[in-house]
């Protein structure tokens, strides 16, 4: 894939997206996070990325279009990173888990507007195809954990009768707690006096080490 070009999935997996389309997506993916989908019109859209709003028909057709265009965008490479870890045999079962809590930690930390997209409309859930995109998503993760669950089951590296549903909410809400309450949490970390690039290289850090401790005390015997 070139650096300019972001390959769709599903039916579209063999399309890319183009410059303009990738313009689009990122101003529509901070408006939506900032003003919720239904506060953010199409015209708002072409003001912030600088278009005519005829392009977003042209390329999008609707403003549902372009939201499934921003779940496309955020989701291929990292459901690409996960077929690949499961496929990798030098790894144990537990690392496997450990570099997809990276993955995730890493994800919501650098795309925090995509984030606030996610919970702003789980709680709203008046967009039934913005449901499905997200519960897609959701599914998708947890099919991919139950893999490697699975896996280090077959193996004896895990315990049995996991609760996997739910020690993907711990991931979950624990990650999204943290990102939607950092002023919070700067105070409580005494961190107010530093700089918003220590800060958050600080919680990435704080976050990975804490979802690790309990996954290992959740997965293994030797917790």
């Amino acid at each position: 894939m070139s650096s300019n070009a972001c390959k769709k999935t599903g039916n579209d997996k063999n399309m890319e997206y183009n410059d303009k389309q990738i313009q689009i997506i990122d101003s529509a993916e901070k408006l939506f996070a900032t003003n919720g989908f239904e506060g953010t019109s199409v015209r708002d859209i072409a003001h912030e990325a600088g278009i005519n709003i005829a392009m977003i028909s042209y390329y999008f057709g609707s403003k549902e279009k372009l939201m499934e265009a921003v779940f496309q965008k955020r989701t291929f490479n990292a459901q690409l990173r996960v077929e690949n870890l499961l496929q990798d045999s030098t790894l144990s079962p537990l690392q496997k888990v450990y570099s997809l809590i990276d993955d995730y930690v890493e994800k919501i930390t650098v795309h925090q507007e995509f984030h606030k997209i996610m919970m702003r409309e789980q709680m709203l859930i008046k967009n039934s195809a913005i449901s499905e995109a997200i519960f897609e998503l959701k599914k998708r993760s947890l099919e991919s954990i139950k893999k490697l669950i699975t896996e280090g089951q077959k193996v004896g590296a895990f315990k049995k009768n996991i609760d996997i549903s739910l020690m993907m909410c711990t991931l979950f809400g624990t990650a999204n707690n943290l990102i939607s309450s950092q002023s919070f949490y700067k105070k409580i970390f005494n961190m107010e006096d530093r700089s918003e690039e220590v800060f958050q290289r600080y919680i990435k850090k704080k976050l990975s080490h804490h979802l690790k401790t309990l996954f290992k005390a959740t997965l293994t015997y030797d917790a």
